[in-house]
């Protein structure tokens, strides 16, 4: 479960502060699926990064499974990443000289995992997003869908609670994009917590919940509003 309470992030820019978040409350509860949505600049990319603890607030409380995360010294914070958050980016961010199923297991090498276990682990991961059988290709030999897939199997293969996922279509074309976001579904049909970051309303509209934020601000919500602007 995710609650956030007063969330404020505020960041300096020259000799002007910007207010990316403004007392945003938020709560998610397991197994959520949500697409955060508004315009460039509305905080939503601050907020996936406070909620994946790449980032803390200026002040308000981020409680993630009841845990006060916000005053955590870093190494836990790192540590919480690690074991209960995964991340898909647009720009997919693997290593070019790894294969899919190396790239996979990296998170478990570093993460200290017996070699049996993580070849067990990286095969369940490729499986579930349909690539068991580019596992030995490097990234310059996949398109761009498999790539973000590969990245979706890294991302799971800790077995994380909660996906974070900013723009994960934005580098795709729309029929490589509807096999990522299936992809992602399936894992939070599965249970886990799905979070999207998007600009595009067809994804978003895939959401149960849609998070609409504006100048820092979350303005509507149909988890808390009574009149929902969605």
């Amino acid at each position: 479960m995710i609650e956030l309470a007063g969330i404020e992030r505020t960041f300096q820019v020259g000799d002007q502060a910007v207010q990316a978040l403004r007392a945003v409350n938020l709560r998610l509860d397991d197994g959520d699926y949500a697409a955060v949505m508004g315009p460039s600049g509305s905080g939503k990319s601050t907020l996936l990064n406070i909620l994946g603890l790449l980032d803390r607030p200026d002040a308000g409380s981020y409680r993630l499974d009841g845990l006060e995360t916000a005053q955590l010294p870093e190494e836990r914070r790192a540590r919480l990443r690690r074991e209960r958050i995964g991340f898909v980016f647009q720009a997919f961010h693997l290593i070019p000289r790894l294969t899919a199923l190396e790239n996979v297991e990296l998170p478990l090498v570093l993460a200290g995992i017996a070699p049996r276990e993580r070849r067990a682990r990286v095969g369940q991961a490729l499986q579930a997003v349909g690539l068991t059988p580019r596992a030995d290709h490097r990234p310059d030999q996949l398109s761009g869908g498999q790539r973000q897939r590969v990245a979706i199997a890294r991302a799971t293969v800790m077995r994380p609670g909660l996906i974070l996922a900013d723009e994960p279509t934005g580098n795709l074309d729309r029929a490589s994009g509807e096999d990522v976001i299936a992809a992602l579904e399936r894992l939070n049909q599965r249970g886990l917590t799905l979070i999207v970051v998007t600009h595009d309303p067809v994804l978003g509209d895939r959401a149960r919940r849609r998070i609409r934020m504006d100048d820092g601000a979350v303005l509507a919500d149909p988890s808390t509003a009574t009149d929902a602007l969605v």
